[in-house]
């Protein structure tokens, strides 16, 4: 069905009626943006204009995409495949993935549209009034190319062929096709986002797997032998850590040694280590509940330098995925934290969610008394460990524990804190674990996300419960993605009393 430029007419008096059926096919124009790499589509009808949301397209382009949600004055698509460009898209030299889909714009048209629909979300969903005068800029990020630390490639049985638009019974090795979790895109080339030398080489990889004569993983049918191919380098040192991950079998078809050479053949004196995984469960994730990880060759562990201090960093760890757009990023997060002290030896700064403890040992720069971080992820918090006392820093104190659970446990913390950092995963703080972040009364909150949405919903609570936003900046952690990155300086107003139940503790 084609839309452009259809009368507004037609579609009288279809309000107690869906416009449109699941599945239905659309050829639509994109007209604008919406946050999370949303375009939209306006459909003018009698009772105003209903909106088409599809993801992963930008204004200017034309584009065929399926209803997946339709209420009665919008829907939700996927995209099937472009049909005419944007006029603003340029060629390049790099292979286009699904998960860079605006690498054909330019990096200051992708800057305009992240500001443009963050700032949205603040000032709707945040309630924050005036939203430009809180904003104080967009950090970009120093490359847009070849900036990732680390990639996940996927096999499968199930094939997407670019040139046919076609699923295909073949051994693949690459990316999932967008909107697909069982069909893989191939990589042949350079996708100019993670290493042009590893990734002009995936497609050897693949030819030695296949030869080995062991199928790769059919998702539907939950079953194969290998799963996910894993690459995490360091650019301090240019050094790589390899994982492959594969179910159990194999034997006689699969040997470590052999594997090994083929890869030192590739990648040479660049790999620090190499390790095999066996996950035989039948989610599609890297990690497994029950299995065995071999180191096969080298060590596993990398180095990377953040502003002069030195991160052990394992494959499982949490790192930020472009390492030179990160020093900025904490450059921004300790300018806004040390702005009115940290306060004297007895105050305790707080880093809630802090992942390997970059921030944690920035802090302990500027402050002589405890800084305590806090992570979930054990793996993480041993990295973190570690690092700390290769670098010196001996002020700091790292919990592996839930952040609402830890805070529930420590309640001697309330009121003793000056300073508060989090860095929340993608679906941002839960509620409990926010109440709990308030009753400590910290006197600054400096919160760092990587998803505006949720940001935005915590700060409308923030706000609610005495904290004033002071600042916004947004940083390009993500180049040709939709995401952005954003940090937000929240001060608490003087003898402000938080509305939250205080008897609910849980």
């Amino acid at each position: 069905m084609h839309l452009t430029n259809v009368p507004a007419i037609i579609f009288a008096g279809m309000s107690k009626q869906k416009m449109f059926k699941l599945g239905e096919i659309l050829e639509v124009t994109i007209v604008s943006a919406a946050f999370g790499g949303k375009g939209v589509a306006r459909i003018p009808t009698d009772k105003g204009d209903f909106t088409i949301f599809v993801q992963n397209t930008y204004p200017g382009q034309k584009v065929s995409a399926q209803v997946v949600k339709c209420k009665n004055r919008y829907a939700e698509c996927r995209l099937r495949h472009l049909i005419e460009p944007s006029p603003d898209e340029v060629e390049t030299e790099f292979q286009n993935i699904p998960g860079a889909p605006y690498s054909t714009f330019p990096i200051e048209l992708q800057h305009r549209y992240k500001k443009e629909t963050a700032l949205d979300l603040f000032e709707r969903i945040g309630g924050i009034q005036d939203v430009e005068s809180k904003y104080k800029g967009f950090v970009s990020s120093p490359s847009s190319i070849h900036y990732r630390n680390k990639m996940e490639y996927s096999f499968s049985e199930i094939r997407h062929d670019l040139e046919t638009d076609e699923k295909v019974d073949d051994f693949g090795l690459g990316f999932k096709h967008r909107g697909t979790w069982w069909a893989v895109e191939n990589l042949d080339r350079d996708s100019g986002l993670f290493d042009k030398q590893i990734e002009d080489d995936i497609c050897k990889v693949r030819q030695w797997c296949e030869k080995t004569g062991l199928p790769a993983w059919h998702p539907p049918k939950r079953e194969g032998f290998f799963r996910f191919f894993v690459i995490r380098r360091s650019i301090a040192n240019d050094t790589l850590l390899i994982n492959m991950v594969t179910t159990s079998g194999g034997e006689g078809k699969f040997i470590d040694s052999e594997f090994v050479d083929f890869i030192l053949s590739l990648w040479g004196s660049r790999v620090a280590g190499i390790l095999h995984t066996v996950n035989d469960d039948i989610g599609e994730r890297v990690e497994a509940r029950e299995g065995l990880s071999k180191l096969i060759y080298g060590v596993d562990r990398i180095t990377e330098v953040l502003h002069g201090l030195k991160f052990d960093i394992s494959l499982s760890s949490f790192f930020q995925t472009n390492p030179q757009c990160a020093e900025r990023l904490y450059s921004e997060v300790i300018e806004l934290a040390i702005q009115k002290n940290l306060g004297d030896k007895e105050d305790i700064v707080l880093d809630l969610f802090c992942g390997t403890g970059t921030i944690s040992q920035l802090l302990a720069k500027h402050h002589k008394g405890q800084i305590i971080g806090v992570d979930i992820v054990k793996s993480a918090i041993e990295d973190a460990r570690i690092s700390a006392s290769n670098n010196g820093t001996n002020n700091i104190t790292f919990h592996a524990a839930d952040v609402g659970k830890f805070l529930l446990e420590f309640p001697e913390y309330k009121g003793k804190i000056r300073t508060l950092v989090m860095d929340p995963p993608r679906a941002g703080i839960s509620p409990k674990s926010l109440r709990k972040v308030i009753r400590l009364l910290a006197e600054r909150i400096v919160y760092v996300s990587c998803n505006p949405a949720t940001q935005a919903r915590d700060m409308a609570t923030l706000e609610e419960n005495g904290y004033k936003l002071i600042s916004i900046k947004l940083v390009d952690q993500f180049p040709h993605t939709a995401h952005v990155e954003s940090i937000a300086l929240f001060e608490r107003i003087p003898g402000s009393v938080p509305i939250i139940n205080m008897r609910d503790q849980q």
